[in-house]
């Protein structure tokens, strides 16, 4: 396992990371949990996704019993929450239980720390812009957070080039603590926002990224070519958008047809379209680390190994699947469409 820096931060973290967007306390529970984070440990993984929205908070609860029971050091592993949607689901949230502002950035903050039984958050993303809240009031109160030893780190999810630039220079201008990382979508079919918009943050601003969905949600591992398999995300309850998205649209069919051109070179490298497309995200070096998902334990140790790939793309590879990915390379990819990431 290799170590890189969080953007310009003096903070170094696994290559792969774990999250538990979709599965914790829906497929997987603390019992899974624990063995899965287990897993992650050996592997040297050292830092841990999670956020206020998923599972309605049971997420975090079940990372945070996990956690207790492995009995790792503090100082040897990194958590995160996020903070936008709220803890409570749908329009059942009070106005003062979701968005950016400073009152519930705060309590978001407090709440996920009592969940994940911790004395603070390594990592804190605001999950998604809040067009009713001024930037500079986000950012004052990540600040307050940052000055209080509560969050380490501040950054974002999905925000846009623009308004980063507006927090970084809202920070800036009155001596706050300005963002660290921002955590988008990318991987082989959905790589505008990363590799276009974001280009010169990450030399200007010294970004660091935590890249979700490496997948694309399953499409990635090929397995939907055919049909969609039973027990797939795309037969959960909740999830009906994306067995939409993957079968029914014709960017969805294009996708696919990728998938299916991009199998020979996996098994040329004599490895799996899963372990090649997540490799591929590692190539780029302004992914600080590459959040993985599993419901299973098998399909958590096969995307570890993932690592072993990586020195197989060489640049005759990488310009074969370039090739293929051509068409892709400027689509911007909708991250609403992926529900809560």
């Amino acid at each position: 396992m290799e170590y890189r820096k969080l953007g310009s931060s003096g903070l170094k973290i696994s290559e792969l990371s774990f999250g538990s967007w979709v599965t914790f306390n829906h497929q997987v529970d603390t019992s899974l949990a624990e063995r899965m984070l287990g897993i992650c440990f050996d592997a040297g993984i050292n830092f841990f996704d999670n956020a206020e929205a998923y599972e309605a908070g049971e997420s975090e609860i079940v990372m945070g019993k996990a956690l207790k029971k492995l009995k790792q050091p503090r100082d040897s592993y990194c958590v995160s929450s996020k903070v936008m949607f709220g803890r409570i689901p749908g329009m059942k949230a009070l106005p003062t239980q979701r968005g950016l502002s400073k009152k519930h950035v705060t309590e978001a903050c407090h709440q996920a720390m009592e969940r994940m039984q911790v004395d603070y958050l390594d990592l804190y993303f605001c999950h998604r812009p809040d067009p009713e809240t001024p930037i500079g009031e986000t950012v004052w109160a990540m600040h307050n957070l940052v000055t209080q030893g509560k969050v380490l780190y501040w950054g974002t999810s999905e925000w846009s080039a623009e308004q980063l630039k507006e927090a970084y220079d809202f920070a800036k201008e009155n001596y706050l603590t300005q963002p660290t990382m921002e955590q988008p979508q990318y991987n082989m079919l959905d790589r505008a926002r990363f590799e276009i918009e974001y280009k010169d943050l990450y030399t200007d601003y010294g970004l660091g990224t935590t890249i979700w969905s490496p997948l694309a949600s399953g499409i990635l591992t090929a397995k939907y070519l055919e049909e969609i398999p039973a027990g797939s995300r795309a037969t959960l309850k909740g999830y009906e958008w994306l067995k939409k998205r993957v079968l029914e649209t014709e960017r969805g069919k294009e996708r696919l047809a990728a998938v299916k051109a991009l199998l020979p070179i996996a098994q040329e490298l004599g490895t799996t379209m899963t372990k090649l497309a997540l490799a591929w995200c590692l190539v780029n070096p302004n992914v600080s680390t590459m959040i993985l998902g599993a419901s299973r334990i098998e399909q958590l140790e096969e995307n570890i190994t993932c690592l072993e790939v990586l020195p197989l793309l060489t640049k005759d590879v990488q310009d074969k699947i370039q090739s293929i990915l051509g068409n892709f390379e400027t689509e911007a990819g909708d991250p609403a469409e992926d529900g809560v990431d």
